[in-house]
């Protein structure tokens, strides 16, 4: 047998063991690393998509609860895991492109050590102000502002999060003069702002739709490009009147880098396939996430992009956790 030959079955025989193995993967059940306890946002998505995701991929997908650091310490017990696509994380933005610049010392680099596999949603956030105050949409509520420089308070469920950098953008694109107050958690900001200790708030849509509707607080804008549906009657941001402000939060999905390609395209794809699901879309809208898939390669550089955005405002916001 010559050597091109021989060359050429080796070759067939790498192509068909590559095959096999992506036929076989999943061989056993897929574990998804959350940074944060049980019960919050996060925990909600990935219980929404771990039964679809098994009944695409043929084996169980479990829900492991790493908290800690702002979900720094599931990220790099991610990052530091085989990369044979058995160990996932569910990350969003903060510990996607936030925890970079908050941290000083953080144990992992997004785009180095980890390869995206899918984003699944969208998260946008309703601009809110406490019933208290004299105005009806955001034009007044900048007007009214302006006029007071620093005498402004808005809240936030801790420093460094979107709750704190989403207001922060907002000031830089207006020009206002406000001022953070931090709480430990969003349940006590919004508290205060319904009390009027404090005056405004950044904070996700189901959570604001909610005392919308009660009265308990007023939602001004969205932050989100289009209206969102559990606030049909609140534009934007951008339709009242502050060009090209769209900041919205996400959800997704990485592996640790080094993954083998074909691995990350077969979950990408069961990724796909399962918030193709209306029942999953349904309930994702319900939860207040806007369905919203990439691919790995779109979602890597979706992250790219948004990493320098999130940097500039964690710089311009001088909040550090070190």
């Amino acid at each position: 047998m010559n050597g091109n030959v021989k060359k050429t079955l080796v070759a067939a025989w790498c192509l068909a063991a590559s095959a096999a193995a992506l036929a076989a993967f999943p061989e056993k059940p897929i574990k998804v690393v959350i940074g944060f306890p049980a019960g919050g946002p996060l925990d909600q998505h990935a219980r929404l998509l771990s039964d679809k995701l098994q009944a695409v991929l043929g084996q169980p997908v479990l829900i492991d609860y790493k908290p800690g650091a702002g979900g720094s310490v599931g990220a790099d017990a991610v990052a530091k895991s085989p990369a044979d696509g058995y160990t996932l994380m569910l990350a969003n933005t903060g510990v996607a492109v936030i925890n970079g610049a908050l941290y000083s010392k953080l144990p992992y680099n997004t785009l180095r050590d980890f390869t995206p596999i899918a984003r699944t949603a969208m998260q946008p956030l309703a601009l809110l102000v406490t019933p208290k105050l004299p105005v009806n949409n955001l034009q007044e509520f900048v007007r009214y502002a302006k006029a007071r420089p620093g005498q402004i308070n808005y809240g936030s469920a801790g420093n460094g999060g979107i709750s704190h950098l989403v207001p922060e953008m907002f000031k830089t694109a207006t020009g206002l003069y406000m001022v953070h107050i931090p709480y430990r958690g969003s349940a006590p900001a919004f508290t205060d702002l319904m009390g009027g200790q404090v005056q405004f708030m950044a904070e996700s849509i189901p959570q604001a739709a909610n005392y919308h509707k009660q009265g308990k607080v007023r939602a001004l804008a969205v932050t989100s490009a289009a209206r969102n549906p559990a606030l049909p009657d609140i534009p934007t941001v951008i339709e009242s009147g502050i060009k090209g402000f769209e900041v919205v939060g996400f959800y997704g999905f990485l592996a640790p880098a080094g993954t083998p390609k074909d691995v990350i395209a077969k979950l990408s794809d069961a990724f796909r396939q399962v918030l193709g699901n209306p029942e999953v879309r349904e309930r994702m809208t319900s939860q207040g996430a806007d369905p919203a898939f990439l691919g790995t390669e779109d979602f890597a550089r979706f992250l790219a992009a948004e990493t320098p955005r999130w940097e500039k405002a964690v710089k311009a916001s001088g909040a550090r956790m070190d």
